[in-house]
C-alpha cells in the first residue's frame, strides 16, 4: 500500500505520516522540510515548483494534501495579494498535486483527503482569507468525488483550532489555551492525533462507502452549543 503526503514534515501531515507507517503503508512525502519518518522524502516547495511527478509510485492508495495557513486579520487590513497567496497555497497547490497523483490514485482505487476549517461552515470574524480558500477546497473535493467515482474517493476534514506549529501563535500562553478550549463543547482544542486518526479513517478501506463528504473534527463547534 502506497501513500503520498504533501506537507508531511510538520503538524497534521507529520502525524498522518506516522499513522500510515504504523498501518503498514509505504509513504512518499513531499515537503520543504526534511521528513525523516517517511520511507521516501522529496524536497518540494508548493509555491515555486512544479510537482516532481517522476518520484511518484505507479499505484497510489492514499493521498493527502496538508499545506495550509492561518493568518487572521480584519478584512479591511488584508491586501489582495494576501488573499491570492493563501488561495495559491490552499487551492491551486491542491489542484497541482492532485492532477499529478490522479493516475496513480485511479490505478490504486485510492482515496484522497483535503483540509478545510470550521470557519467555512460557521462564519467567524477575521477568517475571510482562509475561509475563501477552504470553501473552495470543499467545492473541489465534492466535484472530484462526483467526477471520479467509483474509482477514487475524495473527502475533506474541517477541523477547529488544532495544536500544531501553524497555530502556535494562537496557543502561546496558558490563558490563550484555556480560552480556546472553552470555546468548544468538548472543552479542549484538537490534537495532531485527533486529525491523523480521522484522516487515516477516510483514507482507509474502513471508509469505503464514504465520498464527497466534509467531516467536522472540531470538538463539536460546528453543530452543537453547550448550555
Amino acid at each position: 500500500m502506497n501513500a503520498v503526503i504533501v506537507g508531511g514534515s510538520r503538524g497534521i501531515g507529520s502525524g498522518l505520516v506516522s499513522k500510515l507507517i504504523d498501518e503498514g503503508y509505504t509513504v512518499y512525502s513531499f515537503s520543504r522540510s526534511r521528513d525523516d519518518q517517511a520511507h521516501h522524502w522529496f524536497e518540494f516547495d508548493i509555491e515555486t515548483e512544479d510537482f516532481p511527478a517522476e518520484h511518484l509510485p505507479e499505484l497510489i492508495n492514499a493521498f493527502a494534501y496538508c499545506p495550509g495557513s492561518i493568518d487572521l486579520k480584519p478584512f479591511h487590513r488584508i491586501k489582495v495579494e494576501q488573499f491570492q497567496k493563501e488561495f495559491n497555497i490552499n487551492v491551486m497547490g491542491a489542484v497541482k498535486c492532485t492532477q499529478a497523483v490522479l493516475s496513480g490514485l485511479k490505478n490504486g482505487n485510492g482515496a484522497a483527503v483535503y483540509y478545510s476549517t470550521v470557519a467555512v461552515n460557521q462564519g467567524m470574524p477575521f477568517h475571510s482569507s482562509i475561509a475563501i480558500s477552504k470553501g473552495a477546497i470543499e467545492g473541489l473535493a465534492k466535484s472530484l468525488a462526483a467526477e471520479y467515482a467509483p474509482a477514487v474517493r475524495f473527502n475533506v476534514i474541517a477541523p477547529s483550532l488544532t495544536d500544531t506549529p501553524l497555530a502556535e501563535r494562537l496557543l502561546s500562553t496558558d490563558s490563550k489555551k484555556e480560552a480556546s478550549a472553552n470555546r468548544h463543547p468538548l472543552k479542549r482544542v484538537g490534537t495532531v492525533e485527533d486529525l491523523a486518526q480521522a484522516s487515516y479513517f477516510l483514507l482507509s478501506k474502513e471508509s469505503s462507502w464514504i465520498t464527497g463528504q466534509v467531516l467536522g473534527v472540531d470538538g463539536g463547534m460546528s453543530s452543537i452549543r453547550p448550555l
